[in-house]
């Protein structure tokens, strides 16, 4: 499985593509739609993965909802689960904190968590804006710490990390 990273939009959010014989997820579509498209290229989209729904997460979501083949994966529509689409596999992890809706979806065959703002490499999502809550997020970070420590974390702006990196590094952790 391939991972495509398009930056967007002002706030520099990371749009996740991932690919597998010819086919692909797209993972928060947060804004500039013809910069997504090129980077899907020929394959067919399965499906959208959305962490949470704040603006520079969703803003060319709309693009992808005309499309009646296309899923779309959210907080509101998943369950705690392992879910099958296509060549792919994942497991939708609740993980509120940033916001009530932040889920993270985890990819077990590529070792990889996309988190959205939950996690940042040394740092965690903001709980100040409207839905989160320091206290959810308290008791996200201690149920992802039982995860292993090899495991990639793609978030949601900036570089990406691990998760072993993160327990001895970002001070939310400790």
């Amino acid at each position: 499985m391939k991972v495509k990273i398009v930056v967007t939009g002002t706030l520099e959010e990371n749009c996740y593509i991932l690919i597998k014989n010819g086919k692909c997820l797209v993972i928060d579509p947060g804004d500039d739609y013809l910069n997504i498209k090129e980077a899907i290229g020929d394959n067919k989209v399965l499906a959208v993965l959305i962490t949470h729904s704040h603006f520079d997460h969703i803003g060319a979501l709309r693009n992808f909802l005309t499309k009646k083949s296309v899923k779309i994966f959210k907080k509101s529509n998943t369950l705690e689960k392992e879910y099958n689409i296509g060549d792919f596999t994942f497991n939708c992890i609740y993980t509120p904190g940033h916001s009530s809706d932040s889920i993270t979806f985890y990819f077990k065959e590529i070792n990889s968590m996309f988190v959205g703002d939950f996690i940042f490499k040394e740092s965690i999502g903001r709980c100040d804006l409207p839905t989160g809550d320091i206290n959810a997020m308290k008791k996200s970070i201690e149920m992802i710490k039982n995860y292993d420590d090899d495991i990639i974390i793609y978030n949601g702006h900036g570089e990406k990390t691990t998760l072993g990196y993160e327990k001895e590094n970002n001070p939310y952790f400790e």
